[in-house]
């Protein structure tokens, strides 16, 4: 098979759509203004980080069409990383090395949560959670958002059609309560 290098990606639409409604979600005002996450840079990176993490940990044990969404949708996450550091000014020279470090706290965070949202572990995530996303740390928020997370997942398991550009996602409150916390 030729390689094209100008035929489109088949999942590019609905990976563009699933990363919008993850990019809307990490931006609702209640996370900055309710559960201790700052409203910056830094703070908007981690929950369109935690989001990702939620909506791949979903997708993890597909099949391989899936894999190659949710590999497109990873993609396009550091693009716009890329794109977001250009447009704050940071120089064509250091935007490689920002986003090598935005890809290291990404695996981070992933590694630090995936195996407490297997094991439903709400301290464990607790604790990574407030040693990944807040500084400092803030065991009390955390947990809010390890309920966060439990209802997020409960409620994306269902959900078949990611791959195909769907993405329902709950209000925080709405999560939080799914996840047997008090929102």
């Amino acid at each position: 098979m030729i390689f094209n290098p100008f035929r489109k990606n088949p999942h590019a639409d609905a990976a563009y759509a699933v990363y919008n409604a993850i990019v809307a979600q990490s931006r609702h005002p209640d996370f900055y203004l309710h559960y201790g996450i700052h409203d910056n840079v830094t703070g908007r990176f981690d929950m369109i980080a935690l989001h990702l993490s939620l909506v791949f940990h979903r997708l993890h044990e597909e099949d391989e069409q899936t894999r190659q969404f949710a590999q497109t949708l990873f993609d396009l996450f550091f693009k716009d990383m890329d794109r977001s550091l250009r447009e704050m000014g940071v120089g064509d020279l250091t935007v490689p090395k920002k986003v090598k470090k935005m890809s290291e706290l990404f695996y981070g965070l992933l590694g630090a949560i995936k195996d407490h949202f297997d094991s439903k572990d709400v301290e464990g995530l607790t604790q990574a959670l407030s040693r990944n996303l807040f500084d400092p740390e803030d065991p009390e928020n955390a947990k809010i958002l390890a309920h966060y997370c439990f209802g997020q997942l409960d409620h994306l398991d269902p959900q078949g059609q990611i791959d195909k550009g769907t993405l329902n996602l709950l209000s925080p409150n709405d999560a939080i309560q799914a996840g047997g916390g008090q929102g």
